[in-house]
């Protein structure tokens, strides 16, 4: 447990400088980023046609009001916290992989319902949506980090079953 805990400490921090370089930033960080903007924008185009999205900005035509994909917004911490978790956790390459291709997709999903529900929170009462992007949402984005991490050490192979479901046999 210390050796895991040691290098989920060093992975993070590796990853997080990595991350914060001007290349990773601009060749990575940033056009993920703006996809992430794009891809709100087009999941809110699907029922509301007066949205867009300019760069890194996801913007109501109508109202004028818009967000921001900044840095911390964008899952990518998020997604740092549970690759470096993983790769820490002594397992096979192979549910390894899993858990991270998997772990991306539950942050991306959870992060674009953040995305989405604080632009039309923003338009609807500014106290509300700071409360929630300060305190529920990033909350909520670290719980499902911690929810796919629990789940996916469930599924590892070799573990044994809780006692109460291995067959005992009478003595």
């Amino acid at each position: 447990m210390l050796r895991f805990f040691f290098v989920f400490l060093i992975l993070q921090l590796a990853l997080f400088t990595a991350e914060l370089t001007p290349p990773a930033q601009q060749h990575v960080v940033i056009p993920f980023t703006e996809g992430i903007a794009s891809f709100s924008a087009w999941l809110v185009q699907l029922f509301d046609d007066r949205v867009l999205s300019q760069g890194i900005v996801l913007r109501d035509l109508d109202s004028g009001f818009a967000v921001a994909i900044q840095a911390g917004c964008n899952g990518v911490e998020a997604m740092i916290v549970l690759l470096a978790a993983i790769l820490a956790f002594p397992s096979p390459w192979k549910n390894k992989v899993l858990g991270i291709l998997a772990g991306f997709v539950a942050i991306q999903a959870m992060n674009l319902a953040r995305i989405i529900s604080l632009f039309y929170l923003g338009q609807w009462n500014k106290t509300a949506f700071d409360w929630a992007h300060l305190y529920i949402w990033q909350a909520l984005i670290m719980l499902d980090v911690l929810i796919v991490f629990l789940i996916w050490l469930r599924m590892l192979p070799g573990r044994e079953p809780p006692v109460e479901t291995r067959d005992v046999q009478p003595a």
